[in-house]
């Protein structure tokens, strides 16, 4: 497998070379995860309400999605600040030590959600109905958990290693996969929002054991689970993969939060109604930023490894690099959901009484969007040269600190309704992009 060469490549042929297959990857992996709402949204009589009920599993989605980066987002960056440095052990160390984590961390995960889906979706908001479509979903999925983990938290130390084209192709076969097999499950075999968490679980599985066979077999430095007695003497670096990743974990963990209290408040406001509002707004969120993601994931590898080769002067010219092509993409995509709204909600829905509602919802949601891609760069910045202190602290600002708490002022202290929730999200984006950037400069003038 062709690797990327990160010591003799130029900085920004490195990133394409980086951030265009794994853009591929990450359209795929989009369709993964939208492609379940879609054939949902058109299931005959029943389609908003399930759609809806599926948009109450997205938090506990979302949390297995954060401790898989928890350990794959904290392991890369230090994985590629080893192998930049040369320290060709340590890098090993900390892929084997990450794996394990996110092994058992799955098993746990998987375990507990069995044991309280139910009144957990309830506490998301679920009215009865919505449960009688959430829960059985909620129970499929949480099967494929230990897949979905693997998956997604060892595919950056793919990526990590220069095999950018492997690492598409990890993502390939699950998408593929599952946009087969969801019309099979839900329409041909009949098995509604049931058969749309049996394709998922199965796409994941394939996914997951294409990356454990890559890493095992293929790959330069290959991965294994950490012996009994291998654990006290990774214990540092465990702390240092939690504590690095807890960042991108942090961020995740509160998108989920948000989506909880949102839920809360519109079904309070106006029922089941808006609660599948909010989840064709945050479909769109998802398909939007997922090439942003791609970009991010694409340049972290070749700002860690030379960050850890001492090149500073690479690091500058990689993050104006990655700053440019996510602000030129986020312009042309912020065009469209302005002017052409319908476009992208019809994607996820046909209902015509929703589209009115969803329309002016996302305007509102994303009119400030441009002002997140300062969110985007700082964070990617500060995560990949391992400054944990201020990527766990922007995590925290912009939804914890802001987003949250105007959740609930708007709507019921201001008396603006269903705006308000909708409201929170832009405001959020001017202040906390804005902090986030400029204490960005500030790092790199001061320690680069």
């Amino acid at each position: 497998m062709k690797q990327i060469d990160f010591d003799h490549g130029t900085v920004t042929g490195n990133i394409l070379g980086a951030a265009l297959p794994m853009l591929v990857a990450q359209i795929l992996s989009l369709l993964y995860n939208i492609v379940d709402r879609i054939y949902i949204a058109r299931i005959p009589s029943v389609g908003t309400t399930a759609l809806g009920a599926v948009g109450l599993c997205f938090p506990i989605i979302v949390i297995i999605t954060a401790f898989s980066n928890l350990f794959g987002s904290g392991g890369a960056p230090l994985f590629s600040i080893n192998r930049g440095k040369g320290n060709i052990k340590k890098a090993e160390v900390i892929m084997n030590t990450s794996f394990s984590m996110l092994c058992i961390c799955g098993v746990a995960l998987m375990v507990i959600g069995m044991l309280f889906a139910s009144p957990i979706l309830v506490l998301f908001g679920a009215s009865e109905e919505g449960l009688s479509y959430a829960y059985p979903y909620m129970m499929i999925y949480l099967i494929g958990t230990v897949p979905s983990m693997i998956a997604t938290g060892m595919n950056p130390f793919i990526n990590a290693q220069g095999y950018a084209t492997s690492g598409m192709l990890s993502v390939t076969i699950g998408a593929v996969a599952n946009l087969i097999l969801d019309p099979l499950f839900i329409f041909g075999l009949n098995l509604g929002i049931k058969g749309a968490a049996i394709a998922t679980i199965i796409s994941q599985t394939l996914s997951a054991a294409y990356v454990f066979y890559f890493l095992r077999k293929k790959a330069e430095l290959k991965v294994r689970g950490l012996s009994k007695g291998e654990w006290k003497a990774c214990r540092d670096d465990a702390k240092n993969i939690v504590s690095l990743g807890s960042a991108g974990f942090i961020m995740q963990l509160t998108n989920s939060l948000v989506t909880i209290c949102c839920n809360s408040v519109l079904s309070g406001i106006d029922g089941d109604v808006y609660i599948s509002v909010m989840t064709i707004v945050s479909s769109v969120r998802q398909m939007v930023e997922t090439p942003i993601y791609a970009i991010n994931e694409g340049t972290s590898p070749i700002l860690s490894y030379n960050y850890g080769a001492q090149r500073p002067k690479k690091v500058k010219k990689a993050i104006c690099v990655l700053t440019c092509m996510i602000l030129i993409y986020t312009a042309i995509t912020w065009s469209v959901i302005i002017f052409e709204p319908e476009f992208l909600i019809g994607i996820f829905s046909t209902d015509r009484e929703l589209l009115a509602d969803c329309v002016d919802a996302l305007k509102l949601y994303f009119a400030a969007f441009i002002f997140m891609d300062l969110q985007y760069v700082g964070q990617t910045v500060f995560k990949s040269l391992n400054k944990k202190k201020q990527a766990i602290f922007f995590s925290l600002l912009r939804k914890v600190f802001i987003v949250v708490p105007l959740t609930y002022l708007f709507p019921y202290a201001f008396h603006m309704g269903t705006k308000g929730v909708f409201l929170a999200e832009p405001i959020s984006n001017v202040i906390g992009g804005s902090l986030c950037f400029i204490t960005m400069l500030v790092m790199l003038k001061r320690s680069i």
